[in-house]
């Protein structure tokens, strides 16, 4: 391609960028200026991906951090046909293809929703790993790269240090970012709140690093080329690039690099709109037109992608035809179909504590799930993850055929990490860590939740009963935090996440039967650090009892003409079942126990189910370790719930318990005084 027309695409994705911006009179015009440059070099020389088949497994793919810059994205796959210009026209506007930040839609290109400042390219290493994984398994020919873009808020964003030691650490040479380093951000300078050396971070994190004149087309080309020829580490490329590249004031003179191009319209500053589309070559009249010479070169650049996907698909079937069982297992990975798993089998003592039921089920998975990839926050020893651990081995720079990933002590990066193998796809993304400490992983939960990705959390130590280790370590509004997902929908109409409480081992064993068969939307276990007695079994099996929790909520006991119904989850399920026999002792009450594993669940059954499970005409009485608003719309207005309603104390569990009143014995007494009895 000609200097003329790579610098004719590069201003048309500028003029259009400032043209949805000020239609719109809303959203980011001076930075999509400023990486127009690269945009138009990668998509047209590097980008490798089949634009009649968009969803074709093997593509490149591209990992927006900077969700502001969204303009740019729209821009740029307008010229590729990705994007109509009434899509343009209508953008950050109600039924809009075009929203203000990016959202998943992979038939246009979008990878991935971005916005919160970190995750996008956090999700990019995610996505990384996934792709490493497979290629471990299924031969060099699976060698598609992965591409990030990232702006000076996302380097600052806590959450890059974790991706970028992760990345480093993993020799993750299929990951290739751009750093859009203009040096202003929404409302300062860069240099007014860091002087970090960011080529140097990144290099000892063990990152290749190029610097580069981020508008200089021959250093673009070149650092792209480098990128894609490394083997050993992930690349950062730093494009020094102008915000609001190309604007110019009323009267013709430059205006660029200022603060205020970054956040409003270009016509509510310095610049002037009609003025910078002129500068750029633009039509005033037709500001959303793709120019002429533009339109002929990009017709050519798709012709030429398909024509590559074309001799790459024929690759790919060469080697299917010689792999066969090798394929069959890939098609399987890909469209999320599981080996046949027998959970029934799965062998536990007597009294466990369920994150120990957990490791159970996990030593049986290894080796039979054979695209899952679990994580933990430096913590497989005590969220029990290591029950997997144990049958495989750690991912490693240079080796991917282990199935396990060391996160280090980075819960928010390995959920965000969690996302991106997720929308890789092909692989099940675990993550584990402990139940207080998933106050750091809200915001990529939410990623999870928004993008309707089936990510599986696994946390452990749910409750006061940690103990001695106090009220830092002590979830209490934790439960109540994740159930809030289960009440929001998504953009599908469902509930955004299932949250699962298992009340044993049983029941964690059929929690974990839900986690692997719930493919749509985001799902955890909330598991007990303490050993919980068993539930006793009523019908032929207590597997067979307790998949009735898969449906939320079932009677784990159950009583004709009961006086009350008890209504708990997890570890509280025993206590109330010791509260019941002295109830019957003591007061000759007849009792129905709940087990509601998740509420949500529970909820999306018939209002019939939900009412043989939780009598509406007698009284309900629940129990929950955590804050009582995780029962109350379960108990109804003329039920009770008794939970804690304050942070934990440094003490051992038995000792909160009876201090905080969780025996068998002081929840009868609170049932009595209820009662009135």
């Amino acid at each position: 391609m000609n200097k003329k027309i790579d610098q004719l695409a590069a201003d048309n994705i500028r003029a259009l960028a400032i043209s949805m911006v000020e239609k719109a009179n809303s959203g980011h015009p001076g930075g999509p200026m400023g990486g127009a440059d690269y945009m138009h070099i990668l998509y047209s020389e590097f980008f490798k991906y089949d634009p009649s088949d968009m969803r074709w497994p093997f593509r490149d793919r591209f990992f927006m951090d900077a969700g502001h810059l969204s303009p740019l994205m729209y821009a740029q796959y307008n010229l590729l046909g990705n994007y109509s210009k009434s899509d343009l026209q209508n953008f950050r506007q109600w039924g809009s293809v075009t929203p203000g930040h990016p959202e998943v839609d992979v038939n246009r290109g979008v990878e991935n929703t971005s916005g919160p400042l970190g995750q996008g390219h956090t999700m990019g290493v995610g996505a990384a790993i996934a792709a490493k994984f497979l290629q471990a398994r299924f031969g060099n020919w699976m060698n598609h790269k992965v591409y990030g873009f990232i702006s000076d808020g996302g380097v600052q964003e806590e959450i890059s240090q974790g991706a970028g030691r992760i990345a480093g650490h993993l020799g993750l040479s299929n990951f290739i970012m751009f750093f859009d380093s203009n040096d202003v951000q929404l409302s300062t300078k860069t240099d007014e709140v860091t002087s970090e050396d960011t080529a140097m971070k990144y290099k000892a994190w063990g990152w290749k690093v190029v610097t580069i004149d981020g508008h200089n087309h021959e250093e673009i080309r070149k650092a792209l080329k480098e990128a894609n020829a490394e083997t050993d580490k992930p690349t950062l490329i730093i494009g020094k690039t102008i915000m609001g590249k190309g604007c110019v004031t009323a009267t013709g003179e430059m205006y660029e690099g200022h603060t205020e191009l970054h956040g409003k319209p270009i016509g509510d500053t310095g610049a002037d709109f009609v003025k910078t589309l002129e500068n750029l070559g633009a039509n005033p009249k037709d500001e959303f037109a793709i120019y002429e010479d533009v339109a002929k070169v990009y017709k050519d650049i798709i012709k030429k992608k398909i024509q590559d996907a074309q001799e790459k698909k024929q690759e790919i079937a060469a080697w299917r035809k010689e792999n066969e069982a090798l394929a069959t297992k890939l098609d399987n990975f890909l469209a999320g179909k599981l080996p046949e798993l027998d959970f029934e089998s799965i062998d536990y003592k007597a009294g466990l504590a369920t994150r120990a039921a957990s490791a159970n089920v996990l030593g049986y998975l290894a080796g039979k799930v054979e695209n899952m990839i679990v994580s933990s926050a430096d913590l497989s020893n005590s969220d029990k993850t290591d029950g997997f651990l144990n049958k495989t081995h750690s991912l490693q720079k240079g080796d991917f055929t282990g199935s396990f990933l060391q996160s280090g002590v980075a819960e928010l990066t390995m959920a965000a990490i969690a996302n991106g193998i997720a929308l890789h796809g092909g692989v099940i993304p675990v993550v584990a860590t402990f139940f207080v400490f998933s106050d750091y992983m809200k915001p990529a939960i939410r990623l999870s939740a928004i993008q309707e990705l089936p990510v599986k959390f696994v946390w452990t130590h749910d409750a006061f009963r940690v103990g001695e280790d106090g009220p830092t370590h002590q979830p209490v509004e934790q439960e109540a935090q994740i159930r809030l997902l289960e009440k929001l929908k998504n953009h599908s109409g469902n509930s955004s996440f299932v949250a699962l409480r298992p009340a044993d081992s049983a029941e964690t064993v059929v929690g974990w039967k839900m986690l692997l068969e719930n493919n749509t939307v985001p799902s955890g276990l909330i598991l007990s650090r303490q050993g919980i007695k068993d539930i006793p079994a009523t019908g032929t099996s207590r597997y067979q009892d307790a998949l009735a929790a898969e449906k939320g909520g079932y009677l784990v006991q159950k009583t004709a003409n009961a006086d009350i119904t008890l209504l708990a989850n997890g570890s509280e399920v025993a206590t109330l079942i010791e509260a019941s026999k002295l109830l019957l002792d003591k007061k000759g009450l007849k009792v129905n126990i709940a087990s509601v594993m998740s509420e949500g669940l529970f909820r999306n059954q018939s209002k019939a189910y939900q009412d043989s499970v939780i009598l509406k005409d007698k009284p309900v009485f629940g129990l929950t370790a955590g804050l009582p608003i995780n029962l109350e719309a379960l108990a109804g207005p003329n039920g009770k719930v008794f939970g804690l309603e304050h942070f934990g104390y440094s003490a051992p569990a038995t000792v909160l318990d009876d201090k905080f009143g969780f025996t068998g014995e002081k929840v009868y007494d609170q049932i009595v005084d209820f009662l009135g009895k």
